[in-house]
């Protein structure tokens, strides 16, 4: 698969078959996305793979931790407001995946299913989680984010499917005490990955995207 197939192709998915994903194809995924640029070659990110019992482990934790109330944690704080354009954006993504499922957003039940899934991760059969330094600025950040659209790039190009969610970080004590994360690491963000159910209506989500027009300046 050609690079413009597969980011033109790329969709999140958010229900994955049981399917075990092979050691060894993750390793090339993340081979292949080590070659991503980084300011001055800094490389700042850290992987952490969950797979089999180790992630079946932490599913079972978040939901505990779910239903006893207790409240998420993210080492990387979350916006507490969005500017007007990007919360359209994300309102319009909330009542179209909603409407899909044929559910009313203001059902507080349903919405409560929809965020056990992302603490189910899904379903998938594994779970990358991307961490860094306390130490580093957004700089690095910005890195990670390049290095993470290249792990989801290779996964196409695997045949594999991927998801990219802030809600598998929720908990991330519960992720350094499964897989041994060291406490001067931030756990930045999870990208669930696997082999898509193509009959399950989550996977039939579509997302607009913004025209170029509307985001481009070529002077």
């Amino acid at each position: 698969m050609d690079v413009i197939t597969a980011m033109e192709e790329r969709r999140s998915k958010r229900a994955y078959k049981p399917d075990p994903v092979d050691p060894e194809i993750i390793k090339k995924i993340l081979e292949a996305a080590s070659h991503t640029p980084s300011w001055a070659n800094s490389q700042p990110w850290e992987v952490f793979v969950a797979t089999g019992d180790a992630l079946d482990r932490l599913r079972r934790k978040y939901l505990q931790n779910f239903e006893q109330g207790v409240p998420f944690g993210h080492d990387l704080p979350m916006p507490k407001e969005w500017p007007q354009e990007h919360q359209e954006r994300m309102n319009e993504l909330k009542t179209t995946h909603m409407a899909l499922l044929g559910e009313d957003p203001k059902d507080q039940e349903k919405r409560k299913k929809f965020t056990e899934n992302n603490l189910r991760f899904f379903g998938a059969p594994a779970v990358i989680f991307l961490c860094l330094n306390k130490t580093l600025s957004s700089w690095s950040l910005f890195d990670l984010g390049a290095f993470s659209l290249s792990i989801m790039l290779a996964a196409q190009h695997y045949g594999l499917n991927t998801v990219p969610a802030v809600m598998m970080v929720a908990y991330p004590d519960l992720i350094r005490q499964e897989l041994s994360i060291p406490p001067e690491l931030n756990i930045a963000f999870g990208i669930a990955l696997g082999y898509a159910d193509p009959d399950n209506i989550e996977n039939k989500l579509k997302t607009t995207r913004r025209s170029i027009n509307d985001f481009a300046r070529i002077l």
